[in-house]
């Protein structure tokens, strides 16, 4: 059905391996380039490559924004995912106990 509307048509996501990455902000670390030239020069979006920069300055200690480390996020992970399983754990254990008490009275 044909409603006169054309529908974006949606890219596939672009990967970019760790090292096309660490040389990408090399090239704006190191050696001084801006963001927009190199995101030009690697045809790569520069808000993606504007987050690339700011995780490696996190990761050197030199953030301006507070990013968390790599290392940071990770344990961030780590840490979600082991309280939403303690949570449910928690909570199994309550309903045995509520249908322990229950059996015992």
């Amino acid at each position: 059905m044909d409603n006169g509307i054309e529908q974006a048509t949606k890219r596939p996501r672009r990967r970019f391996s760790d090292e096309f990455k660490a040389g990408a902000v090399r090239l704006v670390l190191v050696e001084g380039k801006s963001l927009t030239r190199v995101s030009k020069d690697l045809g790569v979006a520069m808000s993606g490559l504007g987050r690339w920069v700011e995780q490696a300055r996190a990761d050197q200690g030199k953030s301006r924004r507070g990013t968390l480390t790599t290392d940071e996020k990770e344990e961030l992970t780590r840490l979600r995912k082991e309280v939403r399983e303690l949570r449910l754990e928690r909570e199994i254990l309550k309903k045995a106990a509520a249908f322990f008490a229950k059996e015992n009275a």
